[in-house]
């Protein structure tokens, strides 16, 4: 009896505690509501983990915007990966630590920040505890510091004259005098001279220094170098296992730069600045160089051409001692990214876009078959832990980015932060459907489509139609912070993303199958996506729309010119005139990409140009653009805006003066999302009807 008593009295609490969870899972549910523009910013966002020497613990930047500052701050935090737990390394009161570095004895962590400073300078903390403490203090900002193997010297980046000595009391001075002049005129020669958002320095380039973590004296480790690292910034660089060679990828190409070869080069660390071109043959570029775990190897990227900037890289093993290399991914279709050898050696862990995700796979270090090791959703930032997991960040479209770990074999993912557990739950999220229909010549197309979340198939429902830029690259299964579908879909919008010809991560052939003739099979691929939506009964034909971004906005005033079935159109920081983008900032792979320049090939060039068919133009266009874009120039959107106006036709600009190619401010970017739904909901209305 007593048996029996307590056996319903076990019964009787376990049917309370599950009645307990289903109201809280339907007051969770009731309480769910569909994601905003605001929701975007207030995800915390984690970058790539940074692994301990012994492989115990990682660093973590952990960066939170703010509405009210209008900005973002970085801070970093401590993963210990015996027990998962997360604490909090650095709290600065503005700007962010950033680019953590472990000592190689695991007791400092090096950092880059401005903390007070006029420019960002390197930090120093113990790992176990106490206050950073500055270790640089110069006049002009530093960058991708990294330990030297003695543990009593960085290595780190700074931008100075091409006369630059080493005396940094009279670069101090010289800029003191620059910045009394009233001259205020960019004058050059080159064809490259301005880069995304910003003008090229003229006559200043970025070196490699040193400096001594107990002294705090600084040298110079690349003297009298007049030569870029990386065009877009940065530079990218390893110390091999002695100290005795920097590897580092450095532009190879003089002035007036008609085209960018990158090469690695094998630079000595005893202040000569004498280095060896390790790719010379190479016709392409030869990128991020690493050394093997003995110094043996040195394994790159590389691709062959310049003429193709999406153009695959595969992975290569380079014999420092016999200069014999060996290409080991030639048989992998898609371009390696974040490659790292194993703890013992033996293999190479690399991440790639594959099939619009991102996935991460392994490769036997002297070559062999590449195998996959985790796919779905968006794995970034891999690194090995000391009992041989893999800690990385994943991020989907209907999950916001966390810290994950999974076994090198694949097994047992685990997912190891909740930063952004709270606000995940909050949501309703629309449903999302990996699909593949037959696009142009019959090829196979893979699309993306995201329902509203209160979908109901008895419904119809508006379809948007979202192109990606690039045009090479894709629309991922990824948390996007500024063309995140979950968004576009919230009021009522059936999302579709389709990965037209000229993505990558589906092979190489079908990312260069668009050149010379750059909107032909794109737009095909994008109209078969909507006749493929038409077949659902739950789909209204009359509410269509078409939204991208750069090529993606070429392709929608592409789509203006040649059909009317879509009752709006938005065109954000777009290519309209062909022969505009001889204002780009890079012009170098155009005439191939058009097949054709306004010198040789005029005609070819010109009928791919959407203002060509401007006669052609109905569908009401909403316009954005930056000013600060210089990849499509503003006079782009002003163009098309123009010509819309001319005609009569229903257009609307909105023009950011501080924003550049991407629209990167909180306000501004919840902004950018009202203006966007706004011109949907006028032309289509959102929801089912």
């Amino acid at each position: 009896m007593t048996i029996l008593r307590t056996s319903l009295k076990t019964m009787v609490s376990a049917t309370a505690v599950m009645l307990v969870s289903l109201l809280m899972v339907t007051v969770a549910s009731a309480e769910q509501r569909p994601i905003t523009p605001e929701d975007i910013w207030a995800v915390d966002r984690p970058s790539a983990p940074v692994m301990s020497p012994d492989g115990t613990r990682a660093i973590i930047g952990l960066t939170s915007f703010s509405m009210e500052t209008d900005r973002g701050t970085t801070s970093l935090y401590m993963l210990n990966l015996d027990d998962n737990s997360i604490t909090p390394l650095t709290r600065p009161r503005s700007g962010s630590d950033s680019s953590p570095v472990w000592s190689p004895d695991g007791k400092t962590v090096a950092f880059v920040s401005r903390r007070g400073a006029n420019s960002n300078q390197i930090f120093l903390m113990r790992t176990d505890g106490g206050e950073p403490i500055q270790l640089t203090d110069l006049p002009i900002g530093v960058s991708a510091p990294k330990w030297m193997p003695d543990g009593e010297h960085l290595v780190f980046m700074a931008q100075v004259p091409s006369d630059f000595n080493g005396d940094f009391e009279a670069l101090k001075k010289q800029q003191e005098e620059d910045n009394k002049s009233k001259v205020s005129a960019f004058v050059t020669e080159n064809r490259l001279y301005r880069h995304w958002d910003r003008f090229l320095p003229q006559d200043t380039y970025p070196r490699l220094f040193k400096v001594n973590t107990d002294s705090k004296e600084v040298s110079e480790l690349t003297p009298g170098w007049a030569r870029f690292f990386n065009i877009g910034g940065g530079v990218s660089y390893d110390i091999s296992p002695d100290g005795s060679l920097i590897a580092l990828t450095a532009n190879t190409t003089e002035a007036p730069y008609d085209s960018l070869k990158a090469d690695v080069l094998l630079l000595k660390t005893d202040g000569s600045g004498d280095y060896t071109n390790i790719t010379t043959e190479n016709t392409g570029r030869s990128v991020n160089p690493i050394f093997s775990n003995n110094g043996e190897y040195v394994l790159y990227g590389r691709s062959i051409r310049t003429d193709f900037y999406a153009d695959q890289l595969n992975l290569v093993r380079y014999n420092v001692r016999t200069s014999n290399e060996r290409v080991l991914t030639e048989n992998f279709d898609n371009t390696p990214s974040n490659w790292q050898y194993s703890r013992d050696g033996n293999r190479i862990f690399f991440e790639a876009g594959d099939r619009a995700m991102t996935s991460i796979f392994s490769i036997p270090a002297s070559g062999g078959d590449v195998r996959e090791i985790l796919r779905g959703g968006t794995n970034n930032g891999a690194a090995e832990t000391a009992d041989g997991r893999l800690v990385f960040v994943h991020h989907a479209l209907s999950f916001m980015p966390e810290l994950f770990a999974v076994s090198s074999d694949g097994g047992n993912k685990s997912q190891l932060s909740n930063f952004n557990t709270a606000l995940q739950e909050q949501i309703a999220w629309g449903r999302v459907e990996n699909v593949t229909y037959v696009g142009a010549n019959g090829a196979p197309v893979q699309m993306f489509v995201i329902y509203p979340p209160d979908f109901d198939e008895s419904q119809t429902y508006p379809v948007l139609n979202l192109l990606h830029g690039g045009p090479h690259g894709f629309f991922g299964d990824t948390f996007h912070y500024r063309w995140n579908a979950q968004v576009f879909s919230a009021p009522g919008y059936i999302t579709i993303m389709p990965n037209f010809h000229g993505s990558t991560s589906f092979g190489q052939d079908f990312a260069i199958s668009i050149h010379g003739e750059h909107p032909t099979l794109p737009y095909i691929d994008s109209e078969k996506a909507i006749e493929y939506m038409l077949e659902k009964p739950y789909v209204d034909g009359d509410r269509l729309a078409a939204a991208g971004g750069s090529y993606g906005g070429y392709l929608v005033s592409w789509i203006a010119g040649q059909t009317d079935r879509y009752a709006a159109l938005i065109n954000h920081a777009g290519v309209y005139n062909l022969m505009g983008q001889f204002a780009s900032d890079t012009t170098a792979h155009r005439a191939y990409a058009y097949g054709g320049a306004p010198w040789d090939g005029l005609d070819h060039m010109l009928q791919w140009s959407p203002a060509m068919n401007a006669a052609n133009f109905k569908t009401p266009m909403l316009v954005i653009h930056g000013e600060l874009d210089y990849r499509v120039p503003v006079t782009q959107g002003f163009e098309v805006y123009g010509v819309y106006k001319g005609m009569g036709l229903d257009a609307r600009l909105v023009y950011f003066p501080d924003e550049n190619h991407w629209i990167l401010k909180p306000n501004n970017s919840v902004f950018w999302f009202s203006e966007f739904h706004g011109w949907l909901d006028r032309y289509l209305g959102a929801g089912a009807q």
